[in-house]
């Protein structure tokens, strides 16, 4: 049965209904986020042996980070520069095992990464410098 007259004629949407597309979008954005966390490493696998013992062993860090502008972070307080040596002694002296990370900006003047280094090497501590890995 048909209910139009002979002169009324159909007129397509002008209009575009996205609704039922951004569902579809949604859920395949939701699904690769998931699977994308059970994307495994592939490395050298090794099998390594179980001890009926175990030492808990605590990896202790001494942050120095220092920002464009020439200030100085020590484990997140402010430091003058004249004071970063005895700041880094003295969580060198409370943690004689920890290691040095320098997190300088990339903006920041080299002679205070290097400054901070050598009060590392001067107290012989293991260090690292702090990067950020490069887009592919």
């Amino acid at each position: 049965m048909n209910f139009r007259s002979e002169s009324e004629t159909k007129k397509p949407m002008a209009i575009f209904a996205a609704a039922g597309l951004t569902d579809i979008v949604l859920l395949l954005l939701i699904f690769f986020l998931l699977t994308s966390s059970f994307v495994t490493n592939f490395g050298i696998r090794v099998d390594i042996p179980r001890a009926e013992t175990a030492a808990v062993t605590e990896q202790h860090f001494i942050n120095v980070t220092i920002t464009s502008d020439g200030s100085f972070y020590v484990m997140g307080n402010p430091v003058p520069r004249a004071n970063v040596a005895a700041s880094i002694r003295e969580q060198h002296q409370q943690h004689p095992n920890a290691t040095l990370v320098v997190r300088a900006d990339r903006n920041s003047i080299v002679d205070d990464a290097v400054h901070v280094m050598n009060v590392g090497k001067a107290l012989n501590l293991h260090m690292m410098m702090a990067t950020e890995r490069a887009s592919r």
